[in-house]
């Protein structure tokens, strides 16, 4: 059972163990990991306190609390904000017993504990399968005018633009984004008001990660909205993984206790048949009508973290919101 301690950024207590006590700021939302975090709580008898906000938020609170920290564990929604932690000393490396349950940074600091599949998603009734793009540069012709949703604040948003950038170069990446602002792409929130507003008619398609559409057909299986890949190798393509870290201010042993615990079997069929994301773990395979993820070659991700402050800057610079 969880109880509300603050209000603000979201701070939950679960358990009842006065004598240890576990501390996680989760950029997951609530919805999608206190599930896993109650069962913790109820197999272990650990108490848990849980921070959620958003990952950029989280990261920056992070650095501003520095060693006084109270985080033992952080969540991160994205590879970008945890990678920026590692950047700056205030990530501690995981144990190789840690690290061997699932693919790993090459900084041993962090392991993926899900993963999903950056895609278009596009309303079928709106948009023939022949008329679908093949890459995200062919999101700025004239023929997407208007048509287009993104989401500038969500995370996975950022890792992707960070790559894109790191990979392109920055005036490539940053005039990719004002020609698709000129196109009139609209923003949102988040991804799943850009699903729902692809599945309104509202928009035709948008860039999204695989499972909000997913989620969707499973509420509503006469839904019109399909997701679609991009080519293999376009910046829109990429496979982006949820990630986990011990802080280094926190209890390391208890911290990497609970991450082994989201790497075990049956906490990632969950995240396969419940949050409909990839899971990371070997033997664990995605849920039906999920296809198999690219490979994730998380070395790739270790670059974001100072990347991350000047993607901010672009997207801020092409005039969006986050």
């Amino acid at each position: 059972m969880c109880l509300i301690l603050a209000t603000g950024a979201l701070f939950i207590s679960c358990g009842s163990n006065d004598d240890e006590t576990l501390t996680v700021y989760s950029g997951r939302n609530e919805e999608l990991i206190a599930p896993l975090l109650d069962r913790f709580a109820e197999e272990t008898g650990i108490d848990i306190e849980v921070r959620y906000a958003g990952s950029v938020e989280l990261a920056l609170l992070i650095r501003e609390e520095g060693e006084q920290s109270p985080a033992d564990v952080f969540i991160s929604q994205s590879p970008g904000p945890i990678a920026f932690l590692t950047e700056i000393g205030l990530l501690t490396g995981l144990s190789e017993d840690t690290l061997d349950l699932a693919q790993h940074s090459k900084s041993g600091q962090w392991v993926a504990i899900s993963g999903r599949q950056r895609v278009l998603v596009y309303n079928r009734g709106n948009i023939a399968p022949e008329q679908l793009p093949s890459s995200i540069f062919q999101l700025t012709e004239p023929q997407w005018d208007g048509r287009i949703g993104i989401a500038p604040g969500n995370g996975s948003f950022q890792d992707f633009f960070t790559l894109f950038r790191l990979e392109h170069g920055d005036d490539v990446a940053l005039e990719w984004l004002n020609s698709l602002v000129a196109n009139g792409a609209q923003t949102y929130g988040k991804n799943s008001a850009i699903v729902q507003a692809v599945a309104r008619g509202e928009i035709d398609a948008g860039l999204v990660n695989h499972y909000y559409n997913a989620r969707l057909k499973v509420e509503n299986p006469d839904t019109p909205s399909e997701n679609h890949l991009l080519d293999t190798g376009d910046p829109g393509a990429v496979t982006i993984a949820t990630a986990a870290s011990a802080v280094a201010s926190g209890h390391q042993e208890l911290a990497e206790q609970f991450i082994r615990f989201l790497l075990q079997s049956d906490s990632q069929q969950y995240f396969a048949d419940e949050t409909l994301e990839y899971p990371m773990a070997a033997g664990i395979k995605p849920a039906a009508g999920i296809e198999a993820a690219a490979t994730i070659d998380l070395g790739e991700f270790d670059s974001l973290g100072g990347g991350l402050e000047r993607t901010l800057e672009l997207i801020r610079e092409a005039g969006l919101d986050i």
